[in-house]
């Protein structure tokens, strides 16, 4: 029961922090006290918490080195983005939206799926490496297909986009390296505060139930986790999937975030799978809420620092150096744990005298 009641206040902890952080962005949007670059960062952020918070459940639940999370989000962005000029205008946005995110979710779900077959036999170092092939493919690829749409159906070409051979009513979808334009820009800050709360719920739960105990068992030790029955592959998988189908959602975000989507190496390439993994490493291991700390942090920082002009990224590596240390240094670590102690003590010690 004890147990039960900390999962549940810790839970609740990072939903309040959340909701506290949307609370507050909206009162000073609505005041007109946000400046509009600040403005154009909520959306960001969103994506980049869902982002790091799905890797986490790969790195730290299941403790697999995963950099393919790039990848993931860009099939998400570009399957949702393909539905959403099909259907621009035919239907209204909030549903285009909200079909969107399903769709983005599911085709990136089926494409872990597909991937984790051959990849989860893998472990460590190259698994990290065939992940951070399979990004880098995925982005290449997109990059060379063109795609229409007609009264006829959907048209594929590797040539150009004469080759498609689309009616007079044809609709050019992806122009190869130029991408899709012409998106609806339907994504808000609410929603992405929503999609966060469904990420962080999902997660959540699933770390707390009987399927992440197990997927953490195998995690601390295989042979053991094998020797009592538990199935390797199948929890592995169940932790990739998800992670991916997640990554896929935060990829519709990013893509209903923008008029004109591409898939360049500073979006969609190995920069971005590793800045990802910066956000978990930061945010502790297998820590759900300093994942979504580090990604809010990670990401207002840069913008913050623009006033600095060439210091900009120099300041900024001296942040994630330090950060790094309190992390992971055991002094650090020692200390924190003091702290944690001595508050938590301190708190008995009062109930304890109330009580008498």
């Amino acid at each position: 029961m004890k147990i039960k009641n900390k999962t549940f206040r810790q839970n609740a902890i990072t939903y309040a922090m959340v909701l506290l952080f949307y609370l507050i962005c909206q009162g000073l949007i609505m005041s007109g006290n946000m400046s509009s670059l600040m403005k154009g960062l909520m959306v960001p952020i969103c994506y980049y918490v869902i982002l790091a918070v799905s890797l986490n459940l790969v790195v730290g639940i299941s403790g697999e080195l995963s950099l393919g999370h790039a990848g993931f989000m860009c099939i998400g962005a570009y399957s949702s983005a393909i539905f959403a000029v099909c259907v621009d205008g035919k239907i209204p946005e909030m549903a285009e939206l909200l079909l969107a995110l399903v769709i983005g979710a599911a085709v990136t779900a089926v494409f872990g799926f597909l991937i984790g077959i051959p990849v989860l036999r893998l472990r460590g170092d190259y698994l990290a490496i065939v992940t951070l092939a399979f990004g880098e493919i995925i982005k290449n690829v997109v990059n060379a297909v063109y795609v229409g749409v007609d009264e006829n159906g959907l048209h594929f070409s590797m040539k150009d986009s004469l080759s498609l051979g689309l009616s007079e009513n044809g609709i050019e979808i992806i122009n190869g390296a130029q991408g899709i334009s012409g998106l609806p820009r339907t994504a808000t800050f609410t929603t992405g505060i929503i999609l966060v709360f469904i990420t962080l719920f999902i997660v959540l739960n699933l770390v707390n139930s009987r399927q992440g105990r197990a997927i953490m068992a195998i995690r601390d030790n295989r042979i053991a986790a094998e020797s009592i029955g538990l199935s390797v592959s199948k929890y592995k998988m169940m932790a990739f999937v998800i992670s991916a189908a997640l990554a896929g959602v935060a990829g519709v975000l990013y893509s209903h975030n923008l008029s004109t989507l591409q898939a360049t190496s500073k979006n969609f390439g190995y920069n971005q799978s590793i800045m990802i993994l910066v956000f978990v490493v930061l945010g502790g291991i297998g820590n759900i809420r300093g994942s979504v700390i580090a990604a809010f942090i990670l990401t207002i920082l840069p913008e913050k620092l623009r006033f600095l002009s060439d210091y900009r990224m120099l300041i900024y590596a001296i942040v994630l150096i330090t950060m790094m240390l309190f992390n992971s240094a055991p002094k650090a670590i020692a200390w924190r744990k003091s702290i944690k102690e001595r508050f938590f003590s301190g708190k008995k010690a009062e109930a304890g005298k109330e009580a008498q």
